[in-house]
């Protein structure tokens, strides 16, 4: 069946086709929706209730564009409203391999696997965390980011700005203990 298809059953109220875009979609949502939960159980409640925005709004959607980003914005405003709600959000990445690096050269980010990284990021404050992930992942401008938080500008660049230097701090304080490892 063709995406257009689906996208017609599902405006139909069709279950199968339902079931169908589902499948075919949560994977790659469940990815984004790990980005913005603290736990596999908050991603699958993000993932559940966006679907579910998905399914009440598939009529709106004009068929131009790229349908999985339509779905994308739905399950990241999902989670930009939880985190609004709650403010009890985390950035948390889902990698399948933990031992890939993500910079070449002698630096400490070379020598950190990605979900050591990400490990650190998980221990920004939650404003912090949404805010960086909102900009570095989303690629959103602070201008949108303090749309969608309901923030100033000033306040998406400072969290920005904040959540760049804890990182820096943990990576600065994690250097003499990675230098001590490599020596052995």
């Amino acid at each position: 069946m063709t995406e257009t298809g689906l996208i017609d059953g599902c405006i139909k109220d069709d279950r199968g086709c339902q079931n169908m875009l589902y499948k075919l979609f949560a994977p790659k949502m469940m990815t984004v929706c790990f980005r913005y939960s603290r736990n596999r159980e908050d991603a699958e409640d993000t993932l559940t209730e966006g679907f579910m925005k998905v399914f009440e709004n598939i009529s709106k959607f004009r068929k131009e564009g790229s349908f999985e980003g339509w779905i994308r914005t739905i399950m990241v405003n999902t989670a930009i409203a939880k985190f609004k709600n709650s403010h009890q959000l985390s950035l948390v990445i889902n990698l399948d391999d933990n031992h890939t690096n993500l910079a070449s050269g002698d630096d400490i980010i070379s020598n950190m696997t990605a979900k050591e990284l990400m490990e650190l990021i998980q221990q920004l404050p939650p404003a912090y965390q949404m805010v960086f992930n909102l900009y570095s992942f989303e690629g959103m401008k602070h201008k949108e980011i303090a749309e969608q938080l309901g923030i100033s500008e000033g306040t998406s660049k400072s969290n920005l700005s904040d959540a760049r230097n804890f990182l820096k701090r943990k990576l600065e304080r994690q250097r003499p203990l990675t230098l001590i490892a490599n020596e052995r």
